[in-house]
């Protein structure tokens, strides 16, 4: 998933649906971080597990940063549609996370049902 030089930026869908951004080298490293060790997000230590839901690459660190950055000042409803759209289209589907199908499924209907309201 990784090369030397690429880094990721990642969200990933709390225990209590919050959804929280971050970057990393290794997302599935990062993962298994916020999910079982101290390295993990503050943040996501007391909302465990967190289940990895959208993995788009950057071609460095500043990169990602500077995206992670944009993606977080994003309202929810919007961090929703780049993840059911990026899921839909092939483009973010992490490898080996099995639980990520249902998270989108889940936070499609979220966005049906709000847009719906």
């Amino acid at each position: 998933m990784t090369t030397s030089s690429e880094w990721f930026v990642y969200i990933v869908e709390c225990r209590d649906s919050t959804l929280y951004t971050g970057v990393a080298r290794d997302p599935m490293r990062r993962l298994l971080e916020h999910n079982g060790s101290r390295r993990g997000a503050r943040y996501t230590r007391a909302r465990r597990p967190v289940i990895l839901v959208y993995v788009e690459p950057a071609p460095d660190r500043s990169a990602a940063l500077r995206r992670e950055s944009s993606v977080r000042h994003l309202p929810r409803r919007q961090k929703i549609r780049l993840i059911v759209s990026a899921f839909d289209e092939g483009l973010s589907q992490p490898a080996g996370v099995p639980a990520c199908k249902s998270a989108v499924a889940r936070l499609r209907r979220e966005l049906h049902n709000a847009g719906s309201n």
